[in-house]
């Protein structure tokens, strides 16, 4: 089949590859977002899926909107079969999604009807999801709600970030994206509209989102604190000033009382009290500091047992 990519970050990056040289598809286009600006010196940069089409010589659209109509009607000349789309970050509507003959399928890192939206990885682990996945469907009017041609399931692990995890779904969801697109090119494959029960939404996570309070039980502190690394980045505060959480860990063992917020630091471990049992600090980032361990940070910053966290 003739194929047009849609997708922006790196989390899109192995579908593309995998679909790039594949001996019944071809990509004859990739869709991109524009350029963004990045760093300190704010500077516009590619996106990674850009990167990846115009190493391998792939036409690239990078539209304001995919409603721009220089797009459409180069799109229109490309004479697609099947649009794939994974994590392209900007609403797709017609007169788009009429252009390839069956559809644009995406690929949504979750178990559909779970998790539709902009942040399903992130919600996952906010919570306390076990199992998760990836879902291929066919993209309608609707938010994440079209019809599923198929699924691949991944264990949440102990201890992982959004960024963990993502990335192994992008991983199993490349190859759940190319058995889709050959399932539909030799008409095996159909697609199950989704079921009314079971839906939920994952809305974008703000900065305002990650911040961590510790008037909370830990394991509401620890799913926060993975969900949110390493975006938007989980943070705190502490003397007035923000201060960043790169990983904490449920504390084992004895483990002394505190109040929520409040530190025990000892000479190689840090803990900072909750709702329930104290959480253990692992890394922490200082503001304009690299991250560093707890207890390295907390010698630096002179901090003492009874000092309190969270503003």
């Amino acid at each position: 089949m003739r194929l047009l990519f849609a997708g922006t970050p790196d989390a899109a990056v192995p579908a593309l590859e995998a679909l790039i040289g594949h001996p019944v598809h071809e990509v004859v286009g990739v869709l991109t977002r524009p350029d963004a600006p990045s760093g300190r010196g704010r500077i516009p940069n590619p996106s990674a899926v850009a990167e990846v089409a115009r190493s391998a010589g792939i036409e690239l659209f990078t539209p304001a909107k995919p409603t721009d109509p220089d797009f459409l009607q180069r799109a229109k000349e490309l004479d697609l079969d099947c649009c794939p789309v994974v994590a392209y970050g900007a609403l797709l509507r017609e007169p788009a999604l009429s252009l390839p003959r069956h559809g644009w399928v995406n690929l949504h890192f979750s178990l559909l009807p779970a998790w539709r939206g902009a942040a399903p990885v992130q919600h996952a682990l906010l919570h306390g999801d076990e199992i998760t996945g990836a879902s291929t469907f066919l993209i309608g009017p609707g938010l994440d709600d079209g019809p599923v041609f198929g699924v691949v399931t991944e264990r949440v692990r102990p201890h992982d970030t959004s960024g963990e995890l993502m990335t192994r779904l992008a991983e199993s969801g490349a190859g759940l994206l190319l058995a889709t697109l050959d399932g539909i090119a030799d008409a095996t494959l159909s697609a199950v509209p989704q079921p009314g029960e079971g839906v939920s939404h994952a809305p974008k996570l703000t900065v305002s989102d990650a911040r961590i309070h510790f008037d909370v039980p830990a394991t509401a502190v620890d799913r926060r604190v993975r969900a949110c690394t390493p975006s938007p980045g989980a943070w705190t505060i502490f003397r007035g000033e923000r201060l960043k959480l790169e990983s904490v860990r449920l504390s084992e063992g004895p483990i002394p009382s505190l109040a929520p917020g409040e530190l025990s630091v000892a000479k190689s471990a840090v803990l900072a009290g909750t709702a329930s049992v104290p959480v253990l600090l692992n890394a922490v980032q200082p503001p304009g500091k690299k991250a560093m361990p707890a207890a390295d940070w907390a010698r630096g910053a002179r901090v003492r047992t009874g000092d309190r966290i969270g503003g």
